[in-house]
């Protein structure tokens, strides 16, 4: 009986480096299983991508990763360009893992991989974004250059708290950019000073901060845009807002979509599963509906 044949990519940096330790039983898990197995370690951003891009459609039966969000973007990036439909597994690696708390996939690195070979298919959505795609996130604005900015060392430390406390230290420094959203739901014109589209129940670890009834595979974004404070007081108003998913519709606007236009006067820097996403003046986002097989646990 012929083999399946698996391709492992993972980051031996992510998180605190603790996929050293459970390697090899990883990987044993996947050989019970029946599968022959290559293994990858990525060295530099970028490489899980590439790695992906290289192979040959038919080479493998899956493709899964192991490491941090960005890891993962990588990955159904490199699936997503070659057009191909070759279902993913994900080991949960890094200091977040949100799109794996929205899927529900163990912390446990163990039982994620066992989920991986006893679970089943799920097809969720994908976000594209210019030529590039994005897993659960495409942000701009305060706090969002936060996650690629904060030093690897500093992530491992603090985990969820780095973010944090990088992002207060940059509250004296807000900046908020003049732009025009276009959409079926809504289209408005105004100054914000963040922005983000999801598809996940968490963000930065933070639980229902995108809403309370998302659906990973329904076709549709949850739109969250805060408006220019014009005060201290209201700045701490949106936050209180933000994080207790009590709505101001004073200070920001919420909506589903399907796909929408940003236009800004300036370049802004935008970025997708907490990696950077270059700096645009124009981007038009859309919902791949169901496009990526994902390996959830039964």
């Amino acid at each position: 009986m012929e083999k399946k044949k698996m391709f492992f990519i993972y980051n031996p940096k992510a998180g605190k480096a603790r996929i050293r330790s459970k390697l090899l039983e990883i990987i044993d898990i996947f050989a019970k299983a029946g599968y022959e197995v290559t293994v990858y370690p990525t060295q530099a951003k970028g490489d899980g991508l590439a790695a992906v891009k290289e192979q040959k459609r038919g080479d493998y039966d899956i493709i899964v990763c192991s490491g941090g969000d960005g890891t993962l973007d990588e990955v159904v990036t490199g699936v997503m360009q070659c057009e191909s439909k070759i279902p993913i597994g994900y080991v949960p690696a890094g200091s977040t893992n949100d799109f794996a708390h929205s899927l529900r996939i163990p912390k446990n690195m163990i039982s994620a991989s066992q989920a991986i070979v006893d679970g089943r298919i799920f097809s969720c959505d994908v976000g594209a974004f210019k030529d590039d795609f994005f897993v659960y996130i495409a942000a701009f604005g305060i706090f969002t250059d936060v996650s690629y900015e904060t030093p690897q060392d500093i992530k491992n430390l603090l985990g969820h708290m780095a973010y944090i406390l990088e992002g207060m230290r940059r509250l004296s420094a807000i900046k908020a950019y003049k732009m025009k959203i276009e959409s079926e739901e809504l289209s408005v014109e105004g100054e914000f000073l963040f922005g983000m589209i999801t598809n996940s129940t968490s963000v930065g670890g933070f639980k229902r901060i995108t809403g309370k009834y998302v659906q990973l595979d329904d076709g549709e974004f949850e739109v969250t845009l805060i408006k220019k404070p014009a005060n201290p007081i209201e700045l701490n108003l949106i936050m209180a807002a933000l994080v207790n998913r009590n709505i101001n519709t004073d200070c920001m606007y919420c909506f589903k979509t399907k796909a929408l236009k940003i236009t800004s006067e300036e370049e802004v820097a935008w970025t997708l599963d907490g990696e950077f996403g270059g700096k645009h003046t124009q981007v038009e986002i859309y919902n791949k509906m169901q496009a990526l097989d994902i390996k959830v646990p039964n």
